[in-house]
């Protein structure tokens, strides 16, 4: 059997399928998925080959803090879903119902790992900070800390708003309705963050400050600084 003959057979095939809508429907989504999934492979290939090759330039080597927290990994993550949300208009005898959803589930996915890309981004500032001057004297985890909490908090309020097709608004008005519920479940956190920003803010303590806590018999240096604790390299 030559190529020309396999073609015809396998249009003819194809053709015949429109028989059948929903068997047409579920081969065309799996071919679509198979799809998405190999050009994410090959995406995510090409993103870190380049990636890697950017940082072996000496003056991209911050290139290599985001290699490192997998900011590139992340971005290649979103390549199959997005694939998915425009291919889904090219899958014959869909119904619009389905459409809606699957390209939903596809998005919410894509926020999800656009959510996970910009948590892997701030640790690697924060890598690329402590690396600095500034960082030996002022630690900004505490702040890296809380604008990753906010940050879950709003991707989680938008993939649910997404799944269920409703307005991000609309939970954020309930989340107001609870916003004592949620201020007494985050107190610690709160409290936490608002003493974080005394001590870097009035320049109370420092990174490399010595202190003594006789109630607990233990002194030493302060080696990190973060939103919910400070931690002392104890000399006994």
């Amino acid at each position: 059997m030559d190529i020309k003959q396999l073609w015809v057979n396998i249009q003819d095939l194809w053709g015949a399928l429109d028989q059948h809508p929903l068997l047409h429907s579920s081969l065309a989504l799996m071919l679509l998925l198979v799809i998405a999934l190999v050009l994410g492979r090959v995406a995510r290939y090409l993103i870190l080959h380049a990636a890697k090759l950017l940082g072996r330039q000496p003056a991209l080597h911050w290139v290599n803090d985001l290699r490192q927290n997998k900011v590139f990994h992340r971005l290649a993550q979103m390549t199959p879903s997005l694939i998915i949300q425009f291919g889904l208009h090219l899958v014959p005898e869909l119904s619009k119902t389905s459409m809606i959803f699957l390209g939903n589930v596809a998005l919410a996915f894509t926020i999800l790992f656009m959510v996970l890309s910009l948590n892997a981004l701030l640790s690697a500032l924060l890598d690329v900070y402590a690396r600095t001057e500034h960082a030996r004297t002022r630690s900004i985890k505490g702040y890296v800390q809380l604008t990753k909490m906010v940050l879950y908090v709003f991707g989680a309020i938008i993939i649910v708003a997404t799944l269920i097709d409703r307005s991000p608004l609309l939970l954020l008005s309930g989340l107001g309705a609870m916003s004592a519920v949620i201020l007494l479940v985050y107190k610690d956190t709160l409290l936490s963050f608002v003493a974080s920003v005394q001590l870097t803010s009035n320049d109370m303590l420092r990174v490399g400050d010595w202190i003594e806590m006789p109630q607990v018999g233990a002194d030493g240096d302060v080696v990190d600084i973060t939103l919910h604790t400070v931690k002392v390299q104890n000399h006994p």
